[in-house]
């Protein structure tokens, strides 16, 4: 499972990783996000100890949401050194977000 990223966590889970780190931000009632977060999920467990997979709930967390323009859910973006260095809109197929991850190993 994807980890849980908050306004509380996000520095120490995403800004301060030495792995690539890929955030969804996504929200309950949001249908295409429903559908991109089983390939989260999917990710996460493939990447294990390779790299940090995680959601932010836009509705709870909205702080690093502003901060990066997230403005359409779902947005996944990649973050590479604490910078974003990958941004998808919209559902996507899972090869997008693996290749982006792959790319930064």
């Amino acid at each position: 499972m994807a980890l849980e990223i908050t306004d509380a966590n996000f520095e120490e889970t995403v800004l301060k990783s030495d792995k690539p780190v890929v955030v969804d931000f996504w929200a309950a009632w949001c249908g295409p996000c429903r559908m991109v977060g089983p390939v989260i999920d999917e990710i996460s467990t493939e990447y294990e100890g390779k790299a940090v997979v995680g959601k932010v709930d836009v509705d709870a967390n909205q702080e690093f949401a502003a901060k990066y323009g997230v403005r359409n859910i779902p947005t996944v973006l990649v973050f590479q050194g604490g910078e974003v260095v990958g941004r998808q809109v919209g559902v996507a197929p899972k090869k997008a977000y693996s290749d982006a991850i792959d790319a930064l190993l």
